[in-house]
């Protein structure tokens, strides 16, 4: 089962649970869904009518957290921790999880220093020990750990829930890709067409080539009909014409 199928099946099971619960439940519910080690996606759960109640109450900070979860990072956390609940193991692993998460969506190649300062990691072998056994073992991301170049290189990278208005940037994106291909395939139908038009007078001047070469096979036979060299009485050699 890859990492999609068991996303949905845990979306779902903490959508149930949010769906019936309130209040202190529902702030447990929060802390379990943001702990479980193969959960990576919240919208669903964000939108969930019993969590946005939560909004304005003695438990909205769990609503914040939530959305932290959803759209934030390790260091984004760190500057309102004071305000946040305090988060568990887990929740902390999870957290930088999302942040290479992030990171990897605008960067193929993914500094370790940056990766370090972003993660409070303290050395490479701590950092290439997280993204092995945290992230590409998990089946988050894919990737090369370049030592030389001290880097790693993502090849996939899991998608992360899209951030309010993110999803407006996507479909223009999206629209001047298509727009992009459109003219892309208008081009390559044009030199297809060209090909096959230069393709058709390449037969037609190889047509015309070969018909002029047996012209000019037909007139060297006739020729060599009509000039013939004859050997006289006298042993000279004379040109008889043939008259036809």
């Amino acid at each position: 089962m890859d990492i999609e199928q068991k996303q949905a099946e845990h979306i779902d099971c903490f959508v149930k649970q949010a769906s019936n619960q309130k209040g202190p439940a529902l702030a447990s519910v929060i802390t379990e869904a943001t702990s479980h080690p193969s959960l990576f996606a919240f919208s669903e759960i964000l939108s969930v009518p019993t969590v946005l109640e939560l909004q304005g109450t003695e438990h909205s900070v769990y609503l914040e957290l939530l959305r932290l979860f959803a759209h934030g990072t390790w260091s984004e956390y760190k500057s309102v921790a004071d305000r946040l609940p305090h988060l568990l193991p887990d929740q902390v692993l999870k957290l930088k999880q999302l942040t290479v998460l992030t990171l990897a969506e605008t960067n193929k190649v993914l500094p370790y220093e940056g990766l370090m300062q972003e993660l409070d990691v303290s050395n490479v072998r701590e950092l290439e020990d997280f993204l092995i056994n945290e992230c590409m073992y998990v089946g988050i991301v894919r990737g090369k750990l370049d030592q030389l170049r001290r880097c790693f290189e993502v090849q996939f990278a899991a998608g992360r829930d899209l951030r309010p208005g993110q999803l407006g940037n996507m479909i223009q994106t999206l629209s001047n890709w298509l727009v992009t291909s459109d003219n892309l395939l208008v081009s390559i139908q044009e030199k297809i067409k060209w090909a096959d038009t230069m393709s058709e007078l390449d037969k037609k001047h190889g047509k015309e080539v070969e018909e002029k070469v047996e012209e000019v096979k037909k007139s060297l036979k006739k020729l060599k009909t009509v000039s013939r060299p004859t050997l006289t009485s006298e042993g000279t050699r004379r040109s008889t014409l043939k008259v036809e």
